[in-house]
């Protein structure tokens, strides 16, 4: 079974940093993508962030470039979302999604279809 589980957020003052986990099961975690997703009460989801884990090549929206990175540890099956220099508008639910089969494969992180979810993890922002 494919799981992915989400860790790390919770409540941060405006120009912190957090580090938030993508815990992943049940597939073939270096032949896949991880995406970072986000969403607002009210508003549709966002792609903020995908990783290609067998090349390590990345994808970043205009609205967290140059303050979210993203990594991975292979071994553990791990994705890392690394926020730093938060604002008030990174307040909303992250989740992480995975689609696997990727190794060799054209497509990018931003193109693929996520087959996966996690059931999100919330960050909050104090000023």
């Amino acid at each position: 079974e494919v799981q992915l589980v989400e860790s790390g957020g919770g409540l941060v003052q405006t120009g912190g940093s957090l580090r938030l986990s993508c815990a992943a099961s049940g597939f073939t975690f270096d032949d896949a993508a991880i995406g970072w997703y986000r969403q607002a009460p009210g508003k549709g989801s966002e792609g903020i962030t995908c990783m290609k884990i067998s090349d390590n090549s990345t994808w970043f929206a205009d609205s967290v470039k140059g303050r979210f990175t993203m990594s991975s540890d292979i071994a553990k099956k791990l994705g890392y979302l690394r926020m730093v220099n938060i604002v008030a508008d990174d307040t909303v639910v992250y989740s992480c999604a995975a689609r696997g089969g990727l190794r060799g494969s054209n497509t990018t992180c931003q193109a693929a279809t996520y087959a996966a979810w996690g059931q999100g993890t919330q960050v909050t922002v104090s000023s």
